[in-house]
């Protein structure tokens, strides 16, 4: 009954992921996905926050209005996994009770996260893709900064403005299911 529990919840955390990334198709490189990602390893587990990354990826990285190229949905499908797996991490280092008392300092502390993680996811992509496509790695860098400071900086507003109520509404609503935490 648990496994079906579990198959359930990251179904629908993926199902929740492709929406939100078809429905801002339009907004470039404003992705709900990787909070929706970080917050699911925050709250179950470095193990469930990676898998609804790669499994995000495996759909939206083949079912993709801009192209299909196997050597980058490879690895945007990995790369997803670093803001499950941080998530994750940083989840043993902060107690409930820190929720309420510091408040601001989570905030900060999300958004920066949410920052550096998409300057990590970023440059990796990026150099992917220069390698994939033969452009110089500095080049492929400089082009893609417009780009890469939109997605930091939406995902350091969105990381640190929404991280916590979505951490407190799951922990709520999958009380009791701490042994989910992989």
């Amino acid at each position: 009954m648990l496994e079906s529990k579990k198959a359930s919840l990251i179904a629908v955390l993926v199902a929740a992921c492709l929406v939100s990334n078809y429905a801002l198709i339009g907004v470039a490189n404003f992705k709900v996905m990787d909070l929706l990602v970080f917050v699911s390893g925050f709250v179950f587990g470095p193990i469930i926050g990676a898998s609804i990354g790669v499994l995000t990826w495996m759909v939206y990285g083949v079912l993709n209005p801009y192209g299909f190229v196997p050597q980058i949905w490879v690895i945007t499908m990995l790369s997803e996994t670093i803001y499950g797996i941080i998530g994750g991490i940083l989840a043993k280092s902060i107690s409930v009770s820190d929720y309420s008392s510091n408040r601001v300092g989570l905030t900060v502390l999300f958004g920066a996260t949410g920052f550096l993680l998409t300057f990590l996811y970023d440059l990796i992509t990026n150099v992917a893709f220069a390698i994939t496509f033969g452009i110089p790695i500095i080049a492929a860098l400089i082009a893609g900064v417009p780009l890469a400071l939109i997605h930091e900086i939406s995902n350091l507003i969105l990381f640190g403005a929404c991280s916590l109520p979505l951490i407190s509404i799951l922990e709520k609503s999958y009380r009791g299911f701490e042994s989910w935490r992989l």
